[in-house]
């Protein structure tokens, strides 16, 4: 599939949604991590993200980033996280221990990956979560995973991952959602659990402590990723258009339109 054909198939998919996008609800949260992650927090609540009314949903907060967990894919329907600049340089080893949450209902355990020829994709990513030693065994749960193609996986994924890093780094700090894109049609699932499958997935980018705060997005097919960056960049607004998903709504709502209704690629690529 080109990236013609990926966009003129997610466009399908923002009129499947269109209808029922003005029926939302908020997500609750639950309080659950030993340690307090070092926040900015000017606009607390950026990491909430409203979904339709209906959407299996379980929030849970771990140390560094917070899960809504969908148990009916059996992957989370978003994972969000505030990454600061500071946070870069630390040097909390990899863990590479992936384990099952009990606490979160539908939660699939490693063996559900097994040879099932998918990757266990990281949402959040290890290399975000350096500045605690309980930050990077908490990315490892399995509630931070969907099944990924490891074309995707050590691909343009790794490259959007390395490149947020960067843009914390130049920002201060920035805040990210990531999440499966499921079409109806997709049915195909993996392991005893039956984790399903998606067609595509997102990453939204807010910078919201800079002068002229900004927003980003973008979505990626599951499969090998061809081109360049900004072929796969969109503004918040039309990512809410494909998702059915509303971000950052917290934001002030002069900032939160001004943000969401536009994006400049070559703006969030300086150096």
């Amino acid at each position: 599939m080109n990236t013609l054909s990926f966009f003129l198939y997610l466009a399908s998919f923002a009129i499947f949604w269109g209808s029922s996008f003005s029926s939302c609800a908020k997500c609750n949260r639950e309080e659950n991590s030993p340690e307090v992650k070092p926040s900015k927090n000017f606009f607390p609540g950026l990491e909430t993200v409203i979904l339709q009314e209906g959407t299996s949903e379980q929030i849970k907060e771990y140390v560094g980033f917070t899960v809504s967990f969908n148990k009916e894919n059996h992957t989370p329907n978003y994972v969000a996280w505030e990454l600061l600049g500071s946070e870069i340089t630390d040097d909390v080893k990899r863990s590479n221990r992936f384990w099952k949450d009990e606490e979160i209902e539908g939660c699939p355990s490693n063996y559900d990956y097994s040879y099932s020829g998918w990757d266990r994709g990281h949402l959040c990513p290890a290399a975000d979560q350096k500045w605690s030693s309980e930050a990077m065994a908490d990315c490892f749960v399995m509630a931070n995973m969907c099944p990924q193609d490891h074309a995707l996986n050590s691909g343009a994924w790794n490259t959007l991952e390395n490149k947020e890093r960067q843009w914390a780094q130049r920002d201060s700090a920035i805040v990210i959602v990531a999440g499966p894109i499921y079409l109806p049609s997709d049915t195909m699932r993996i392991g005893e659990c039956g984790v399903r499958v998606p067609s595509a997935f997102f990453k939204a980018f807010l910078a919201p402590y800079v002068d002229q705060p900004r927003a980003i997005a973008f979505i990626y097919p599951n499969m090998s990723a061809p081109g360049n960056m900004q072929d796969y960049a969109m503004s918040i607004d039309e990512l809410e258009q494909m998702t059915g998903y509303d971000f950052f709504s917290s934001l002030p709502d002069e900032i939160e339109n001004k943000v969401e209704a536009n994006y400049s690629f070559k703006e969030w690529n300086r150096r």
